[in-house]
């Protein structure tokens, strides 16, 4: 499904990028007047795998991510997210076109980074340090990454690798506004800022250094303060999208201090190289933070959270949740990044790494409407654990595996004692408590196609 607004439907330039959409997905458009709201009764209805949101910036709001994101829970009954979601937008109707028509897949080879990333799991890349003046990471194709010395400033080296390397993914952490990143986090260094839909470096000597990347490419702001918020034509997310090739991004629309929406998407995304597209990648961490909040903070799932953290909800942790080490702060936490990190794109265009051997298999087998989700794990008790836990929340996800088609309620014939969640389009297992090599776990459930 195409979703956009009566208003933006009207203008020929913005009607061309949803006819574009609706044609390559063979899809269908449904139109509102003043609240995506309006058409929740025939989503529910119709009950789409994939919707996008074609907005123009002044409609891409933080109010209209937040939207979108409730809007999604609710095309059934029960709390987690039905479908595939994305807002394409675009400095202007000609960038957001670009972004509609890409159809070839992108497997993602080359990574530059402005924050540590596992490059292990990537081919070959670049990170440098926000934290420690001069650290760099390099991998070269075939090669082990190597620790090197990088530069003061790191401005010209990152707009360099853009300009110059055509990364298939750009990571950063890190201050940020709606204006502006700051690339030093615990040390003194440039900028990346925009100026009429265009990015550029700024150094800390004062030197300009236009940024056109045209390549196409995903972005994950993991990390950083507002790199979502589309609070004027003049945002970030905008340029990234009008002049560095970025396809598909997440970010937040807020200030982030808790951190599990978006540093949890590397753990599905970049820790499990080629298993996830990034749409998947988001909806899967979206559904692991919405599992927490049902299991540990149950009374959270119908309240709010205002951008600058007030809520009207009581937060009084239970039993399970001091058993896990949760407190307060998590609860108001994991409300505060549940409606908050914008996704921006395609949501049907897949992105993903090159597959890289994995800690552990999962495989998904049907015979008729008996469904058998295995794990084999390659590294026992490693298995697990994120190959770099750089940044906030990281590690513990559950399991995730989406499956093929909705299916109705399932019955679980064996692998109970795992705790599997079984929905109409995803099984989720929470970590199990002991691995060891070559150990297999499986889950075996009936259920028939919807």
């Amino acid at each position: 499904m195409v979703v956009v607004s009566a208003k933006t439907k009207a203008k020929p330039e913005w009607n061309r990028v949803v006819l574009a959409l609706a044609s390559k997905h063979t899809g269908r458009a449904l139109t509102f007047e003043a609240s995506v709201e309006e058409i929740l009764p025939e989503l529910r209805r119709i009950f789409p795998r994939h919707i996008c949101f074609v907005a123009q910036p002044e409609e891409a709001t933080r109010e209209f991510v937040a939207q979108v994101h409730r809007l999604t829970r609710r095309l059934d009954d029960d709390p987690y997210t039905d479908c595939f979601w994305g807002i394409v937008t675009g400095y202007d109707a000609a960038n957001a076109l670009r972004i509609a028509q890409g159809a070839a897949p992108l497997t993602i080879r080359k990574v530059a980074a402005g924050t540590s990333i596992p490059l292990e799991n990537c081919e070959e890349g670049v990170w440098y340090s926000e934290v420690k003046k001069n650290q760099a990471v390099r991998k070269r194709k075939g090669q082990q990454a190597v620790e090197e010395r990088g530069p003061d400033d790191t401005t010209k080296s990152l707009v360099d690798w853009l300009n110059d390397h055509r990364p298939d993914l750009f990571v950063t952490s890190g201050h940020a506004t709606a204006r502006d990143w700051q690339i030093g986090y615990a040390y003194k260094n440039g900028s990346f800022r925009c100026e009429n839909g265009k990015l550029y470096g700024l150094d800390t000597t004062g030197r300009r250094f236009p940024i056109e990347s045209s390549n196409p490419k995903v972005y994950l702001p993991v990390g950083n303060c507002l790199m979502g918020h589309i609070d004027s034509q003049n945002a970030m997310a905008l340029a990234f999208m009008n002049s560095a090739g970025v396809v598909q991004m997440i970010g937040y629309t807020v200030n982030t201090w808790y951190g599990y929406a978006g540093w949890g998407c590397l753990d599905y995304f970049l820790e499990q190289p080629g298993r996830f597209t990034l749409a998947e990648a988001f909806v899967a961490n979206d559904q692991a933070l919405v599992y927490r909040l049902v299991t540990y903070f149950p009374e959270l799932l119908g309240a709010e959270i205002d951008p600058d953290g007030r809520t009207k909800a009581q937060i009084n942790p239970g039993a399970k949740a001091q058993s896990a080490g949760l407190t307060r702060q998590d609860g108001r936490g994991l409300l505060y990044d549940r409606d908050v990190l914008a996704f921006y794109g395609d949501p049907a265009w897949e992105a993903r790494l090159a597959a890289t051997p994995s800690r552990w298999d999962q495989t998904l087998a049907r015979e008729g409407d008996v469904w058998t989700l295995e794990l084999k794990l390659n590294r026992g008790a490693r298995s697990f654990q994120v190959v770099d836990p750089n940044g906030s929340q990281r590690g513990g996800r559950p399991v995730i595996e989406f499956l093929p088609c909705r299916v109705k309620a399932a019955e679980v014939l064996a692998g109970a004692d795992l705790s599997p969640l079984i929905t109409d389009d995803f099984v989720l297992m929470p970590i199990p408590d002991k691995c060891e090599p070559g150990q297999i776990y499986r889950v075996v459930f009936r259920a028939a196609p919807r």
